[in-house]
């Protein structure tokens, strides 16, 4: 399946409305962080992306779940290009070194700094990966997006989408401030995101 064909299958089922509130990103290395709570939020982020920065966005996502199965395999390793990192056992350095390789490539990231889905009510404090990415990458652009109504689109333990209107919504751009902390910083980065709700 083309990448072109899966972004529309998204958008469709998701039916979501995008809006930018600042210029629509060109195709240089973002980091786009937004709120999770459902399997098709990096879908519908990644669709939403014009084509030219969708062929150089990938998401960052769980290696246990994208590669149980041939067809989410192929969709992470041919499709997305997916950062593929351990939940759990493995070393957290592993994760940010695969990220900011990515960013040093060229290439953006979709990425969920709650670290898990939620209820899509409330947008969970963020962990430190966030952090820890723009320290490694200091010259790193993030954008936070949020992400409305997917959590009843897909719910959580539900295996088909149930279309209704969803809305994703990309704000202005921010970066890791020279001499920020680390609380500091996630605080700002999860109040950009709640603020777009």
């Amino acid at each position: 399946m083309s990448a072109a064909v899966l972004a529309w299958i998204a958008r469709a089922i998701s039916g979501a409305r995008v809006r930018y509130l600042t210029a629509i990103p060109d195709a240089s290395p973002r980091v786009y962080f937004a709120n999770h709570s459902s399997h098709l939020d990096f879908l519908v982020i990644w669709s939403s992306l014009p084509p030219a920065v969708r062929a150089v966005t990938r998401p960052v996502a769980a290696a246990d779940y994208w590669s149980r199965g041939r067809l989410r395999r192929h969709l992470a390793g041919r499709v997305f290009r997916a950062v593929l990192v351990a939940r759990g056992g493995g070393d957290p350095r592993d994760a940010i070194d695969a990220c900011a390789a990515a960013l040093a490539d060229g290439d953006g990231l979709i990425l969920f700094p709650e670290g898990t889905r939620g209820d899509g009510e409330l947008v969970a404090p963020f962990k430190s990966g966030l952090y820890h990415l723009c320290r490694a990458r200091p010259d790193a652009i993030c954008v936070p997006v949020h992400l409305e109504n997917l959590n009843r689109v897909l719910p959580k333990g539900e295996a088909m989408p149930i279309p209704l209107l969803s809305r994703v919504t990309f704000g202005a751009s921010m970066q890791l401030e020279p001499d920020e902390g680390k609380r500091a910083f996630l605080e700002r980065a999860h109040a950009a995101v709640v603020a777009l709700a």
